[in-house]
């Protein structure tokens, strides 16, 4: 079946509540590091979920973050969450549990960085995240944090280097490569995303009839962006869809970043058209009584 991203989502960031099981805690790092993330469940976009935390003291003596180590990596304070950061978007976090916490505490008193990395599940969290700067917070009576953090680097997780009391992990940092040889005829970088934006489009225009909404030109999309932070937009729009986000967020190259995005939306506004055309077959009769 089709993935249907979610285009037509809020500009406003929506909150999520958020904690982690210290009983399944990062152990070690291979291919994926093992964790577990909890996320409240039943709550609509823009509503503020609510979580009951046992209230605790900060840390008296904050580290600074990131800290580079003597083989180059920088050392970075974690959190495993059901959701996927892209650089450039906005997520708000609702922060409960004593662990982060205290992380929170850590990071409000020093460069307000930490890393969210995709954890499902299953219990295993991805190598690959994203650094969330917090960019605005509310401390509660009880302690616990309101945040909105925004998407900064990507990085990939080197090696764990403690998980008490809570996660830190040794990580470098991820950039998009150039291309090794030439693209061929329309398959660039700067044709894709002109395909992706045009494709999204025309997936908005038949949601919104879909949706019974009226089918007005659809704005400018791209907004003047790179191709680069253009497929981190886009793949932020694939909200329903965590693991193809995951997916998008590990690429290296843009093109390819671009080229998944355009499958996906072309999938997409084949699912829509065909309901587009069932429904219009068989519209819904007016109720009786």
């Amino acid at each position: 079946m089709a993935i249907l991203p979610q285009i037509l989502h809020s500009p406003h960031p929506r909150l999520t509540a958020a904690a982690a099981s210290p009983s399944r805690a990062f152990c070690r790092a291979p291919r994926h590091l093992h964790a577990s993330a909890s996320r409240t469940r039943g709550q609509g976009r823009g509503r503020l979920a609510t979580a009951a935390g046992a209230s605790g003291p900060g840390p008296s003596s904050p580290e600074p973050y990131p800290s580079e180590s003597d083989d180059g990596l920088v050392e970075l304070p974690l959190f495993p969450l059901p959701l996927v950061l892209f650089p450039d978007a906005t997520h708000a976090l609702h922060i409960f549990e004593l662990r982060y916490r205290i992380m929170m505490h850590t990071v409000l008193q020093t460069d307000l960085r930490f890393g969210i990395v995709f954890a499902g599940n299953s219990g295993s969290a991805a190598e690959v995240g994203c650094v969330g700067e917090v960019v605005k917070h509310e401390r509660l009576a009880d302690d616990r944090f309101f945040l909105i953090c925004k998407g900064q680097q990507r990085f990939r997780v080197a090696r764990v280097v403690r998980t008490k009391p809570y996660l830190v992990a040794a990580v470098h940092w991820l950039e998009d490569r150039p291309p090794a040889e030439p693209p061929a005829h329309g398959e660039d970088a700067e044709a894709l995303a002109t395909d992706v934006e045009a494709l999204m489009r025309d997936v908005i225009r038949i949601a919104n009839r879909l949706n019974g909404k009226p089918e007005k030109e659809v704005g400018d999309l791209r907004r003047g962006l790179f191709p680069t932070p253009f497929s981190f937009y886009v793949g932020n729009t694939f909200e329903g869809a965590p693991r193809e986000q995951q997916a998008l967020l590990e690429l290296e190259d843009t093109a390819a970043r671009l080229r998944r995005e355009r499958d996906t939306l072309r999938n997409t506004l084949n699912y829509l058209t065909a309901a587009s055309a069932v429904k219009d077959a068989f519209p819904s009769s007016p109720s009786s009584g």
